[in-house]
Formats: structure tokens, sequence, C-alpha cells
């Protein structure tokens, strides 16, 4: 009972990665380049982030803590990577979020997020340890693989809503490690602004080398939307890692995943119902396939109710 405010919170944080992802996805196809759409949002979250840190004293403070704790190896270096994780998932966005519709980029999110949650818990890559893996979550995960397969099997007669899909699938996979690794430096800075700063940090360079590879090759985009809200994606992203990271001890990796995936589903839903951004309807079979993923998170999140019900790796 005392974790619920967390998963809570969490939910909230799902509704507007939801909500994220059709800003930059919006922003993306705008500019018909998803990666400087990219670069332009997290850039932007980052100043915001540094900002902060650097001119309030708790900011400082957690900072030169974490420096300290990767010096004595308390933190890893690699821990600090975790925005390279949401790098990839920004491009995404920009890639495929409008053509696939939001209810199905976030289930093929999802999917890799609760198949990777299972092993990342049971490895103790979060700051709360190892956590067992139980049938319930091993049935919920296997369920949103079905329910992922259903929702997408309309997009099978289109080879290149396959690959589009893929690119999220894929994304999820990674971000039950990125939301771990960003509790440990939340863990280890004692701020989730500068764990959050920290991810802004690594997305940001990563996409700054993305980018300088995609101008080469295609050009700097020249029609800029003059809608400042197709910017704010950045901003979302900033409260969306900030609860992760303080919310990742208390529930563990793969419960905050489901929390999240929760509130994108029901954003996604909301979203691609009453502000569609593609010509095609939300197809039946596209909704059954979020609802079954949302029952596979509540039988993931099912309590373990005596040792026999553990299983081992």
């Amino acid at each position: 009972m005392r974790r619920w405010p967390y998963g809570l919170v969490a939910v909230i944080a799902g509704v507007l990665l939801a909500s994220q992802g059709r800003i930059n996805g919006q922003l993306g196809s705008r500019l018909h380049d998803g990666v400087v759409g990219g670069l332009i949002s997290t850039a932007l979250g980052f100043v915001v982030l540094v900002t902060s840190v650097m001119c309030t004293p708790v900011g400082r403070r957690g900072a030169g803590r974490m420096v300290v704790a990767l010096r004595k190896r308390e933190l890893r270096w690699w821990e600090c990577l975790g925005g390279c994780v949401g790098a990839y998932f920004i491009v995404t966005q920009g890639l495929a979020i409008t053509a696939l519709g939001v209810a199905v980029f976030t289930v093929a999110t999802i999917s890799g997020q609760l198949v990777s949650g299972l092993f990342v818990d049971r490895a103790g890559l979060g700051p709360g340890g190892p956590q067992p893996i139980t049938r319930w979550r091993v049935i919920g995960a296997a369920l949103a693989v079905g329910a992922v397969t259903l929702a997408v099997q309309e997009q099978f007669v289109r080879p290149q809503s396959v690959a589009l899909f893929l690119l999220p699938a894929v994304a999820g996979f990674g971000m039950a490690w990125q939301s771990a690794v960003n509790g440990r430096v939340k863990d280890a800075s004692g701020n989730a602004v500068v764990a959050a700063a920290v991810n802004f940090s690594a997305a940001s360079s990563t996409l700054l080398i993305f980018a300088v590879v995609d101008v080469a090759l295609r050009g700097w985009p020249v029609d800029f939307p003059g809608e400042w809200w197709l910017y704010a994606g950045g901003a979302f992203g900033i409260v969306v890692i900030g609860i992760s990271a303080a919310a990742v001890r208390a529930v563990g990796v793969l419960v905050l995943s489901l929390c999240l995936v929760s509130g994108q589903l029901l954003g996604a839903l909301m979203l691609d119902v009453f502000v569609p951004a593609r010509s095609a309807q939300l197809s039946f079979t596209e909704v059954l396939g979020v609802v079954i993923t949302l029952f596979a998170a509540v039988v993931a999140a099912l309590p373990v109710r005596a040792a026999s019900d553990k299983m081992t790796a």
C-alpha cells in the first residue's frame, strides 16, 4: 500500500509519454526529419535541466555526490548512458508514430518493456536489487506479446509497416534497462533532477552524432513549423524521466514499466480516438490489442503469494 502513490504518478508519466510521442512524431513529420526533430526536442530539455542543476544548491550537491560515486566506482560509467536508449526511442517517434498511430506504436513499445523488464529485474540492475521471475510475470509478458501480434496483424500486408513496427519494439526492449540505470544515478546523486540531466546529456550527445550524419546526407530541414507546442516534447520527457528515476526503487523495474504501460495505453487510445494523426481509423483489433496488453500488465503485477510461485532463471 505504501507503494501506490509511486505507481499513480508513474501512470500519469505514462500518459505524458504517449503525448510526447505524438508531439515528437508530428515535429519529425513536419520537418521530414525525425533525427533533427528529436535533437531539437531533447536539447531544449537538456538546457532546462542543466540550468536547474547548476543554479540550485541542491542540484550542485547532487551533481557532486554523483561525481564522488563515479570516482569510488559505486556508480559505473555505463550506468550514466541510459539516455542513449532514450535517443533511439525519440528517433523512432519521429519516424514511425505518425504512420503507425499512437496506439500501435505504444503496444509495440510495451511488448519490449514487459519482456526486458523480467530480465532486468532478475539481474538486479535496478536500485531495488534482484526481483524474482514469477509465473504471473511470465504469463503477463506472453499475453503482451500476443496482444502485439493481434494489434498489428492488419499491418502485415504492408512490409514497410512491419519494419516501422520493429523500431519501437526494439526501443521498448531497452527502456527497462534505461529505467534501472537512471534509478541508480538518482540513488548516487540523491536528486531526480540530476538523474534526468544525466539522461538528457547522453540522449542529446547521441542525437547530435546522428544529426550530424543525417544533415550531411540529407541537408538541413528548410521549413520549421511555427507552433510552439511542437517543440515541447523535451518538457514531457523531463517529467517522465524524473518520475521514473524517483519511483524505480520503491516499485521495481517491472512494476514501474507496468504503471508506465497503463498510462501510455490510456493516453494512446485517447489521442488516436480524439486527435487522430493518420488517415486510417483506429481498428477493432488495435483496440482489442490495447485492452489485452493492459490486462497483461495487471497480471504481471500480481504479487508473489508463495515461494512455490517463484521461477528460477
